[in-house]
């Protein structure tokens, strides 16, 4: 891994799908950008405005989704670590009109997410837009992960844990001004004056499986981080919503130098941006973190100190370093330095199109592995600059059952799909259609999935080999997620439990406001409902947690007898664990899956919140303190 990381230059080649999806895998194209986006006064004028706008290349990341009608997608499965967006219907309630959340779809492709989420709430000032946490990364068993599910990975079980916060795009939904850092912005769903809004993830990659460009991980053995902005390019009530640039995504690792591996606008983006290089910062299993959000005048900032290593790295989101947002009525390209939204983390500052509501939140995103004992139906990406042939469409055995055939494949030429399910009563069932374009919640084909042991990867012209340690599929390619919700992820007995044969649970302190407080009240709240087939968003029925059909659906916990190692925390101070119940560990469980609550039909009948109620971890028997 390090020798392809020290080979990757500010690479030439893009990587790119075309809009259909097209089975014969990633193409390859001429990019001439450079690793930062040219400054305003050199970009490519393309109308006039007030602003220069950037020109898109053919292949980029102005859909995240991978269906854009115009441009060809960087990487076709990113769509697993994009924002979860809703969209809106008008429904009338005795006479009177009200705006609801509904199901969003991408030029007639459902998307849909699993992030159970805790929200944390607070009035103080600085608390909407700077914050710190603390995070000791989880360690995987000595053992070899298993097809049947008796091992696991942490890679298997979250594709990306990530904090999120609204921040102001004035370019984004619903294409109004935002005030920087300020509670006079409103992100109500129903608000046409609602300051345009973007969602910002800070993700962290878990090892195992890589390369990232196509697979989840950074490396072999370590994690890796990036910030992320997504946005929506539409007016109020998806007005003019762009099918060429539906979803466009700002990505960046956090670096040791704080410069971008490749650029980060969406309208440039290339393989180069989603490859790490000799100063992405790199952390170890067990290593305890120290992530900090802020937004100085020069931009946006995350910032992650390793306070095992003593390693740090960053990135700021300015227009000197590349990112930028978009014009929704020509997905060009506009130099942008992003700032956060929102004073406080009042409970009402959210980002209005998402279904998560947005605010201060750690999440674990779930729902994107199903280990097999083998797989079939090749997928094959190869092109010129980048190949991994050795991808596939079908889990064979595994998560399936052990002698069962998984999902797909599906033919690009006529859309039709074999073997594809979806939500049942009491476990998967047939999809009611074959078709793609049917737009119905069905797992149409596990794809991505990737073989058991060692196979090549070219990277312009050089071969590097990756090796993965059990069959897996990502259910990321024709749909997102596991939409039959029979994964690694909806196992009773995959999740950290104590044993050595799962990994150990990520475990969380803080977060911590500006002046170094923790946040008096949260909220438990999850998307999965919206992912359901069986749920009705419009009534609530059937959007429950976990989800019909699934064996097990993963919960916030809390204990008093973690310690981790640098974070100066006072003895017998609680600590957030994700997962099962640790033996011997976890004091409260909150109900465990009835945590997240019920169906929030007031907003959208897909997401699942609790009510906000006094911050656990610093309440009763967990004495409360500030960094």
């Amino acid at each position: 891994m390090g020798n392809r990381m020290l080979m990757r230059h500010r690479s030439a080649w893009v990587l790119v799908m075309t809009p259909v999806m097209a089975l014969a895998g990633i193409t390859m194209a001429a990019s001439s950008q450079a690793a930062v986006m040219r400054p305003a006064s050199q970009a490519t004028v393309v109308a006039s405005h007030a602003q220069s706008e950037v020109t898109p290349n053919p292949v980029n990341q102005l859909d995240c989704n991978g269906y854009s009608t115009k441009y060809k997608a960087l990487n076709p499965g990113q769509k697993m670590r994009c924002t979860d967006p809703l969209s809106t219907r008008t429904v009338t309630y005795d006479g009177e009109k009200y705006i609801r959340g509904y199901r969003f779809t991408d030029n007639g492709h459902y998307i849909g997410h699993d992030e159970p989420s805790v929200k944390f709430i607070s009035h103080a000032a600085g608390s909407g837009n700077t914050m710190t946490y603390l995070m000791k990364l989880p360690v995987d068993p000595k053992k070899q992960p298993t097809a049947d599910g008796s091992v696991t990975d942490y890679n298997e079980l979250s594709i990306a844990p990530w904090f999120g916060l609204p921040m102001c795009d004035p370019h984004s939904y619903p294409e109004n001004p935002c005030k920087p850092d300020s509670d006079s912005n409103s992100g109500e769903i129903g608000n046409p004056k609602d300051a345009g809004s973007a969602f910002m993830e800070l993700q962290l990659y878990p090892p195992g499986d890589a390369p990232f460009v196509d697979d989840v991980s950074c490396t072999s053995h370590q994690w890796c981080g990036a910030l992320t902005i997504d946005s929506l390019e539409s007016k109020f009530n998806f007005v003019g919503l762009n099918p060429a640039c539906e979803e466009p995504t700002n990505f960046a690792f956090l670096q040791k130098n704080g410069v971008p591996t490749g650029p980060p606008a969406p309208q440039l983006a290339d393989v180069a941006t989603e490859t790490p290089n000799a100063h992405t910062l790199l952390m170890n299993p067990g290593d305890v973190l120290k992530i900090a959000i802020s937004d100085p005048a020069a931009g946006f900032t995350t910032r992650i100190t390793d306070l095992t290593t003593g390693q740090s790295g960053y990135m700021v989101a300015s227009a000197g370093n590349g990112f930028a947002d978009t014009n929704y009525k020509t997905c060009a390209g506009i130099p942008h330095t992003f700032h956060a939204e929102y004073s406080t983390a009042r409970q009402r500052n959210q980002v209005p199109w998402a279904a998560l509501e947005g605010g201060v939140i750690m999440q674990q995103e779930i729902g994107h592995s199903e280990a097999c004992n083998s797989v079939t139906n090749a997928l094959g990406i190869s092109e010129t600059g980048f190949s991994d042939p050795d991808v596939y469409q079908t889990c064979m055995g595994g998560s399936e059952g052990k002698k069962a055939v998984g999902e797909g494949p599906c033919d690009a030429s006529t859309g039709i799909c074999q073997h594809s399910t979806t939500e049942g009563l009491k476990g998967p069932v047939a999809c009611p259609s074959d078709s793609l374009a049917s737009g119905d919640l069905c797992e149409f084909a596990d794809a991505e999935c990737f073989p058991k042991g060692n196979r090549v990867v070219m990277f312009d012209g050089v071969a590097t080999k990756e090796h993965a340690a059990v069959a897996q599929c990502l259910d990321n390619f024709f749909q997102n997620g596991d939409l039959d919700w029979d994964g690694t992820s909806y196992q009773t007995y995959t999740w950290p439990n104590g044993s050595k044969d799962h990994p150990t649970a990520a475990s969380y302190l803080g977060p911590f406001d500006a002046a170094g407080n923790p946040y008096p009240e949260i909220q438990y709240e999850t998307d999965a409902p919206g992912s359901e087939s069986l749920c009705d968003v419009t009534t609530g029925k059937d959007c429950v947690v976990k989800p019909l059909g699934s064996k097990f659906y993963p919960f916030w916990s809390l204990n008093n007898s973690q310690h981790l190692a640098g974070a100066h925390a006072p003895s017998g101070a609680c600590v957030w664990n994700f997962g099962n119940v640790l033996p011997g560990v976890t004091t409260r469980t909150f109900g465990k899956d009835a945590e997240y609550g019920k169906s929030d039909i007031a907003r959208y009948g897909g997401t699942d919140a609790s009510k906000v109620f006094p911050n656990p971890a610093v309440n009763g028997n967990c004495p409360s303190f500030s960094i």
